[in-house]
């Protein structure tokens, strides 16, 4: 997936906005107003980060040492770094949906 498939699989979902609130280098996707995944649009290699059960982020992070990876400026214990090259789309997706459907969950929660 490059960076153009990320964002058009994001802007499929439910609710979905997109923006650059941190300037022109990072693309952020929102939903009901709430972050679940940034992109840096400047990056050598596309990686993007993405919401994750805190159990999850630890486990995917041992699975794949080179490719996820504690998120970058990010809550280290929720968010993970996620570097595409040589993962499956399906695993990327699965990564993506799992961000969108907790940031739904909190916001149903908050309610």
């Amino acid at each position: 997936m490059n960076i153009d498939d990320i964002r058009a699989y994001c802007l499929q979902k439910q609710h979905v906005d997109e923006a650059l609130p941190f300037g022109p280098d990072t693309l952020v996707f929102k939903v009901n107003n709430k972050l679940f995944l940034l992109i840096g649009l400047e990056n050598e290699e596309t990686q993007f980060n993405v919401k994750c059960n805190p159990d999850k982020a630890i486990e995917l992070r041992e699975e794949f040492p080179d490719n996820v990876l504690p998120g970058y400026h990010m809550n280290k214990k929720h968010w993970n770094t996620i570097v595409v090259k040589g993962l499956k789309q399906s695993f990327l997706k699965t990564m993506i949906d799992d961000s969108y459907n907790l940031v739904v969950k909190i916001k149903k929660n908050e309610k």
